[in-house]
Parts: structure tokens; sequence; C-alpha cells
């Protein structure tokens, strides 16, 4: 599933996204809309971790996504 899939579904994916980050909350689901790179910053921030590792974690999420 590509991104523009991802943003278009984002209201359907936001219950798998809860269960790989749960410490997001409703509020910065609204604010990431189904955008990439909202969420690797979200993730970044609340987690602590490097861009990288953000982007790694996104990047396996997207992989192993089964829609």
């Amino acid at each position: 599933m590509n991104w523009d899939q991802i943003e278009g579904n984002w209201k359907q994916l936001k219950g798998k996204i809860q269960e790989q980050w749960g410490e997001l909350t409703d509020d910065d689901y609204d604010k990431i809309a189904g955008q990439r790179d909202q969420l690797v910053g979200n993730i970044q921030k609340k987690y602590g971790i490097s861009k990288e590792e953000a982007e790694k974690q996104v990047d396996d999420w997207e992989r192993n996504l089964k829609y």
C-alpha cells in the first residue's frame, strides 16, 4: 500500500496505527491526516527517537500493512 492509499483510508487505518504507536493521541492523528512526514515527526517527538529510527519504524509498519 502506498501513501496515497494510506492517506485516502486514514480513518480506517487509525486503529492499526494506534496499535503500533499507542502514545499518539487523537489530536496527533487529526494533525497527521495521513501525511507520512507528519507521522514520522510525531513518532520522533512522542518516543524521543531519531528521525532515522522513526522513518525505519514507519517503513517497517508500511511494509507489514495488510489492508
